[in-house]
């Protein structure tokens, strides 16, 4: 009886642990909860918050940081009289009067004399570089998911977002500040090479021949893409591939009389997106691509063996009798559409 019991036990361990294990490692966890994070991103609690002006009134190695600062998207918001919810250097970096509490007039002045920069005490700021990914961008998003940006209200729930990429991995503040540019996008031209640092497959296919035009600074990654769009795996500009895509090749978008049946939405199916060894961004040479669904037939319409088929001729592209393969509203001789006329 104690054997019986003994050996049901352990075929019933070694059926349920697989499944709970499997269970528990496909269950979504943070590193902490919530409410962790946004105790990361609040900053000392025996600190209180001075203001800009205070912050950098006795230091002046943030000088033409602070004039950047003021003239940015952020810097504006300043003025109360903006409406808009009051950003300051305290908004990202938290309470900052123990940061300033030995620095005085005097103690600058002398700093001066001995040739010594004066800087506050950064150990009792926020360690933004330092915090994981979804606390830098909790920093970020407890503005700008108060603001009109929708896209941003999902970020949680996207691709990057779930890949610990934060708001600081592509937009880099102060590093802004430091070059002097009051424009805290990233600019479009610049998009590629920021995309490149984590999308290495994609670099390699713009190389191929056939390619987007994207190093060549015609089209830009943003083009297609919204990065912080959290609604899918490749998050698109518009709701569908085919949107996407007619949006510039409006001549592909259709509706046709005769269309291309079952690829009317996914122009993916035939082409790749990035770039491709093949022309016209083609997954698959023609006329391979097009053997993939359609049977081979002979070349004559009248279904008689050509001199060139009976001569076992190749296959050639299949567009130099079928141009129209999108769609097309005119009907062919042989009552099929996308035919030679």
């Amino acid at each position: 009886m104690n054997r019986a019991i003994k050996f049901f036990s352990v075929c019933f361990l070694l059926i349920i642990l697989p499944i709970l294990g499997c269970t528990y490692l496909k269950t979504s966890r943070p590193i902490l909860p919530i409410k962790e994070y946004e105790k990361m991103i609040v900053g000392r609690f025996d600190a209180e918050y001075v203001g800009t002006d205070r912050c950098l009134s006795a230091c002046h190695a943030h000088d033409r940081i602070r004039a950047s600062f003021d003239v940015s998207t952020m810097g504006v918001q300043l003025s109360r009289e903006s409406g808009l919810p009051l950003v300051n250097c305290e908004s990202c970096h938290g309470p900052g009067s123990l940061a300033i509490k030995d620095i005085t007039l005097e103690r600058v002045r002398a700093d001066e004399e001995k040739g010594i920069k004066t800087t506050c005490d950064y150990k009792t700021l926020i360690d933004i570089k330092n915090l994981p990914a979804p606390a830098q961008s909790l920093i970020c998003l407890k503005c700008h998911t108060g603001n009109a940006t929708f896209n941003l209200h999902n970020w949680n729930a996207g691709i990057h977002a779930i890949n610990d990429v934060s708001c600081l991995d592509c937009h880099d503040i102060c590093k802004t500040f430091k070059a002097g540019s009051p424009d805290l996008k990233v600019r479009p031209r610049d998009t590629a090479e920021m995309c490149y640092k984590c999308h290495t497959h994609a670099r390699a296919e713009f190389m191929l021949p056939s390619h987007h035009p994207v190093p060549e600074r015609k089209v830009f990654c943003t083009s297609c893409h919204d990065p912080h769009d959290g609604g899918s795996e490749k998050p698109f500009r518009r709701s569908t591939i085919k949107d996407t895509c007619t949006y510039c090749h409006v001549e592909k978008a259709g509706p046709f009389v005769f269309e291309h049946g079952g690829l009317t939405d996914d122009c993916m199916a035939c082409h790749s997106s990035h770039g491709s060894p093949n022309n016209n961004l083609l997954n698959v040479r023609m006329p391979f691509l097009c053997l993939q669904c359609h049977e081979g037939h002979v070349v004559s319409r009248d279904g008689t063996p050509t001199i060139a088929e009976s001569k076992r001729a190749f296959y050639t592209r299949c567009t130099d009798c079928h141009p129209t393969i999108h769609g097309t509203d005119i009907p062919s001789a042989g009552g099929r559409g996308s035919f030679t006329q």
